[in-house]
């Protein structure tokens, strides 16, 4: 299984949301350094948390983000979705018209796989 750093990082900036979410908004420096991820990479990735309606932003002095939905209503597929990336044990892409492996055939363990992918989905 492949999960990048956009997407560990994703998750531990919205357990950290989750985590403070009693102190109001939490602006991305507190969590940068909390969390040690660099400022430039959250800001990026909450641009696309907020896009996929994870969280909002809160303007003003005391300003930052705040989840949009109460933290045990949100999945960690959504928020891994929501910065782009995607959970493969699979090589090979299912809808190919070639195998696994650019042969013609799948390969021995592909169901396997194919299993495996779904139930860590369905776990995250």
């Amino acid at each position: 299984m492949k999960l990048t750093t956009k997407g560990r990082y994703a998750v531990m900036a919205m357990a950290d949301l989750a985590l403070f979410k009693d102190n109001g908004p939490i602006n991305l420096t507190d969590i940068s350094l909390r969390q040690n991820i660099s400022l430039a990479y959250l800001e990026q990735i909450f641009i696309k948390l907020k896009k996929n309606n994870l969280v909002k932003s809160v303007r003003g002095a005391k300003g930052g983000y705040i989840l949009d939905l109460p933290p045990e209503e949100i999945k960690i597929s959504s928020i891994i979705a929501a910065v782009d990336e995607k959970i493969k044990t699979l090589n090979c892409k299912k809808e190919s018209k070639k195998g696994c492996n650019n042969k013609s055939t799948k390969c021995i363990t592909h169901n396997l796989w194919d299993q495996l992918d779904q139930h860590i989905n369905n776990f995250f």
